[in-house]
């Protein structure tokens, strides 16, 4: 029974004694952190990495989270942008951006006397491949929403039962799960996808995702174009008018949102807007949203990688 599985998590996290949790502000790692709050109190801290493939609306929402609910949040900046393997974004990304996490995690937990290091795994993702879960293993991180045998399902209806906004909120990967394996990620595509994205989550689109894939095209100037009538000052050129390579913005939107896409001068106005953000050819992908992330798409292979959450 679900009451059984969250009195196992709860005795798992009991048995810590105290807990450092990974904290996304996602629905596990918001789960995790309250739940680990009310075992433990002062013996847990949630911590969040901040990097450029956090937006900046998930990180202002999870430290809002955190003041709500009462349990305090630690900011850590991470450096997976500093190393080259991670931003070659092979189809194990994961693995180096978690490994780095643990990295700065492991001396803050033992500065700080906090015995155990826990993240969001569950046991809805036993049967995928997770990079992230051998970074986990490397440092000896518990999974205990796993190991009490909870899944995404299980923890979303917990979550609506302790009251947490999270329990319907979308999957949220990283910004640079939206970069197909194989091409490089960098900071000024992340800039581009967020704005993206919030263009998207402003007009009330829920499942959103926009993929981002450089042409195979030779350079050409781009040049900006000014804000149509109606349209937001504050969506940035994310790029000049310099040569870059062109790219496109692959839309995926959930199915049952796809209609209100097409409507009227919806999808012509988010055209626009996204050409001023940078891109040169805006699409809107007829699947729509779901995962894995749809990397192999237009001849991408992700070697069945999962969004990391």
């Amino acid at each position: 029974m679900l009451s059984d599985k969250f009195e196992r998590l709860r005795g798992l996290l009991r048995s810590y004694g105290s807990c450092l949790v990974a904290y996304s502000g996602g629905v596990d790692s918001v789960f995790l952190a309250h739940v680990a709050r009310e075992v433990l109190g002062d013996k847990s801290l949630a911590a969040i990495a901040d990097s450029p493939s956090l937006p900046r609306r998930e990180l202002e929402q999870a430290l809002n989270l955190g003041e709500q609910f009462h349990f305090p949040v630690r900011v850590v900046r991470t450096r997976e942008f500093e190393n080259p393997s991670y931003l070659a974004n092979p189809n194990n990304r994961c693995y180096f951006c978690k490994h780095e996490l643990f990295t700065e995690l492991e001396p803050l937990a033992r500065a700080e006397g906090f015995a155990v290091i826990a993240y969001g795994e569950n046991a809805s993702d036993v049967a995928d491949f997770r990079p992230g879960a051998q970074a986990a293993a490397e440092f000896q991180v518990r999974a205990p929403l796993k190991e009490a045998g909870l899944t995404k399902a299980e923890i979303r209806e917990l979550s609506a039962q302790l009251g947490l906004p999270t329990a319907d909120k979308p999957q949220m990967a990283c910004l640079s799960s939206r970069i197909p394996h194989g091409e490089p990620v960098t900071e000024r595509k992340l800039a581009m996808i967020e704005q993206a994205e919030n263009v998207l989550r402003d007009l009330g689109f829920y499942d959103v995702r926009v993929r981002h894939h450089e042409l195979p095209m030779a350079n050409f100037q781009l040049p900006i174009e000014q804000p149509a009538n109606g349209q937001s000052a504050a969506v940035k050129p994310a790029v000049s008018s310099v040569a870059v390579v062109p790219c496109l913005a692959r839309i995926e939107v959930g199915p049952g949102e796809m209609h209100r896409f097409l409507e009227g001068e919806v999808s012509s106005k988010i055209a626009g807007t996204l050409r001023q953000i940078g891109y040169t050819h805006v699409t809107l992908d007829l699947k729509g949203y779901r995962r894995p992330g749809g990397d192999q798409e237009l001849g991408m292979n992700n070697k069945g990688a999962k969004e990391q959450r």
